[in-house]
């Protein structure tokens, strides 16, 4: 079994599609007995739908990194 701490984290990976096919197993297997990593992933579920709904992009790294160098240089 793993810990509602795993699961948290194995969520977290299957929602950004890095999670093991065993992991997947482990944390269902987990799920069907621990009622709070229940809670937790199907809100996690609900996240990830409305965040592919809403289209949300982030910010490339080169546009990221351009903006480190520029804070750097201000101070």
């Amino acid at each position: 079994m793993k810990s509602c701490k795993d699961v948290e984290i194995i969520c977290t990976k299957i929602q950004y599609n890095e999670a093991t096919l065993l992991d997947k197993i482990k944390i269902r297997i987990h799920v069907l007995f621990c009622k709070t990593c229940q809670k937790f992933s199907k809100k996690n579920t609900e996240l990830t739908s409305l965040c592919s709904k809403a289209n949300i992009k982030t910010l490339p790294n080169e546009d990221k990194e351009k903006m480190k160098d520029e804070l750097k240089s201000r101070t």
